[in-house]
């Protein structure tokens, strides 16, 4: 997949999530209010925070399309990570604010303070809209992520599963306070709150790990040793280093070649090596070959 290509796609993705996660935010903050439901209308803050923090991704994906330069030799792929990141702070965020609201909606009603009597029949429809409307996101996200290895989309998708997770706590705490149980209402929002806080937390550490230049996975680095294995003249593949740089790779490979061989041609069978790794590794931006004698 180009470059191109792949940008196209994150923007679908991203685009869609915008507009539906606005729509969603809309509804039901709205019929949270009218329909008296607080688990609704702690999903319909969920979906305003990610509203707002999806405008941000859009932001930062437009800034890491922008090609290398002096003070960026690598490129702005890792704006992708960093628009992670603020997904994960967020997410965190509004969790909290939604937990904290539903345990003392839930004091109120055991305290005797609250005269909530369960939500209106359009909450729990608005709930289940957003259930299958949640579950087509997700499939198409995650594997738009999938494709493009973006940690941004990928939060993205991560966070549309959720949040049927969420929305589907919402509705049963709908069912059960309009059955008689007024406090399974606020007390779904506080399960709410609480998926969207794991969200949040794992968003935060895989894009923590990207941007702290973790070392790429295993199967990455056992295809590397494989392709650099199977060039003629390699005798040993002595060491391996890939790192990740936003989606882009850096490969430090040191090989071990016949001692007697000449300079020449010792750098001829490393520059094989780098063409081959640039052949069969996408996105590698960077390739180090050093060579070493092992007999002659």
């Amino acid at each position: 997949m180009t470059l191109e290509n792949r940008d196209r796609n994150n923007l679908v993705a991203v685009n869609l999530g915008l507009i539906a996660n606005a729509l969603l935010a809309l509804l039901k903050t709205a019929v949270g209010i009218v329909g008296h439901s607080p688990a609704l209308l702690a999903d319909g803050i969920n979906s305003t925070s990610d509203t707002a923090y999806l405008i941000v991704v859009r932001i930062f994906m437009r800034e890491a399309h922008k090609p290398p330069d002096s003070e960026h030799p690598y490129g702005h792929r890792q704006m992708e990570s960093i628009a992670a990141l603020v997904v994960g702070a967020f997410v965190i965020t509004t969790a909290v604010a939604i937990f904290w609201t539903a345990v003392n909606d839930v004091y109120e009603l055991f305290s005797g303070t609250s005269s909530f009597g369960g939500a209106g029949a359009v909450a729990l429809w608005v709930a289940l809209f957003t259930i299958v409307l949640k579950l087509g996101l997700t499939v198409f996200t995650r594997r738009i992520g999938e494709k493009t290895g973006s940690l941004a989309v990928q939060a993205l998708a991560a966070d549309h599963r959720n949040d049927i997770f969420s929305i589907t706590a919402a509705a049963l705490g709908i069912l059960l306070g309009r059955a008689g149980y007024p406090w399974f209402d606020p007390l779904a929002a506080a399960f709410v709150a609480m998926v969207i806080l794991y969200t949040g937390i794992g968003i935060l550490r895989d894009s923590s790990a990207d941007l702290m230049d973790v070392l790429a996975g295993e199967p990455t680095f056992r295809r590397v040793r494989q392709i650099v294995a199977r060039v003629p003249g390699v005798d040993k593949v002595e060491d391996v280093h890939v790192h990740r740089i936003g989606i882009y790779l850096l490969v430090e490979v040191t090989i071990g070649v016949d001692g007697s061989l000449t300079v020449a041609a010792g750098d001829e069978i490393a520059s094989q090596v780098e063409d081959q790794l640039q052949e069969n590794i996408e996105y590698l931006r960077r390739v180090s070959v050093h060579y070493h004698p092992t007999k002659g």
